[in-house]
């Protein structure tokens, strides 16, 4: 029996970029915001011009991608859903080439248990095959010709046309 595919995203999928981000801004920007404003609007709504400039060079910084925070209860559901399909990670990392190295290696660090050959590096996620494939883009979903999974954030909260997870529980339930 073959098992089906199942295709994970990185960021804001299986680790907490968003977060990561949020705890920079309120940290480092000297933003006087709630954490909560966060949740249902986008960074671009939120900061002014000058602070998505900062933003945007952090991301293409050099050990950006190192220590984002895996997010909850991740590992134990990818751990658990192993044993019932074939797992992929597919990250669109050509936007941001010093993103190579640290991906893999946070994906080493938080998932031995995915072998490279599962690991995807790529820029179109189109070409992509799989029964399902989970991400917080809308956008890789064109051309996908397995189930598109949208994992809710703020920045695809007005996307009404996939299914969607809000968390790891939701997606435990829904493929184990």
């Amino acid at each position: 029996m073959t098992k089906k595919r199942l295709i994970f995203d990185q960021d804001d999928v299986l680790a907490d970029t968003n977060g990561k981000l949020v705890e920079m801004v309120l940290n480092e920007f000297g933003i006087d915001l709630p954490r909560t404003a966060f949740v249902h609007q986008t960074f671009q709504e939120l900061l002014p011009p000058a602070d998505h400039k900062r933003l945007y060079e952090a991301i293409h910084a050099p050990g950006f991608f190192a220590d984002i925070p895996v997010k909850e209860n991740a590992v134990e559901v990818v751990r658990e859903l192993s044993e019932k399909y074939e797992i992929f990670v597919a990250t669109a990392a050509m936007e941001f080439p010093n993103s190579f190295r640290e991906k893999y290696d946070w994906l080493q660090h938080y998932f031995p248990f995915i072998h490279w050959s599962n690991i995807v590096f790529c820029g179109d996620k189109s070409i992509l095959q799989g029964d399902y494939l989970i991400d917080d883009m809308a956008r890789n979903f064109t051309n996908f010709g397995g189930e598109a999974v949208l994992f809710s954030m703020p920045h695809n909260r007005t996307e009404t046309v996939y299914g969607r997870v809000a968390n790891w529980n939701d997606i435990a339930a829904k493929f184990l």
